[in-house]
């Protein structure tokens, strides 16, 4: 957490997408964001929240909807993500991790929708679509994270994934 108050990463623009997702060949638009699993303390968390999971195929996991939220909302030509958890359930996570992330972790402030959760990453970006959030909770769409190592560009991480380098998890916008 920044001394004004931002949360442990706000990038905006960098690793957020609103795309078509070729894996899917879906025709409609997705929000994709890039999480460096060895990026800031934010990125790091969101990536051992994917792969704390519960278990449910072998050598499938799943992660319950309440453990990471999408929080999506549009102002003008921006759109904006913000990755909330549950402290309990991130001190849950981090517990056989090292002491800096878990301090991190210990010291991140609510977010200001006020239920307790706090934000793990912010990202933002400027669109000229006519991709809408904020419409309904039926009619948000979820976001896909991309779980990677180093930075990369949006066909990289697609590439990246196709090769099994690396994971997509569906979460779940509201």
């Amino acid at each position: 957490m920044s001394e004004a108050g931002a949360p442990v990463d706000a990038t905006p623009a960098a690793g957020m997408w609103i795309t078509t997702v070729p894996m899917e060949d879906a025709d409609g638009l997705n929000l994709v964001l890039g999480v460096d699993i060895q990026g800031g303390p934010g990125e790091r968390i969101v990536s051992a929240l994917l792969s704390y999971g519960h278990e449910g195929e072998e050598g499938v996991f799943y992660l319950l909807p309440d453990d990471l939220l999408a929080r999506c909302e549009r102002v003008g030509d921006r759109v904006s993500v913000r990755l909330l958890a549950w402290p309990t359930v991130i001190e849950r996570t981090l517990r056989s991790r090292d002491d800096e992330l878990a301090a991190t972790a210990a010291g991140l402030p609510p977010d200001e929708i006020g239920d307790g959760r706090v934000t793990l990453l912010h990202r933002e970006i400027r669109t000229d679509t006519d991709f809408i959030v904020g419409v309904g909770p039926d009619d948000m769409p979820p976001v896909l994270i991309i779980d990677h190592v180093g930075p990369a560009a949006l066909p990289e991480l697609f590439a990246s994934f196709e090769d099994g380098e690396a994971g997509i998890a569906v979460v779940n916008a509201r």
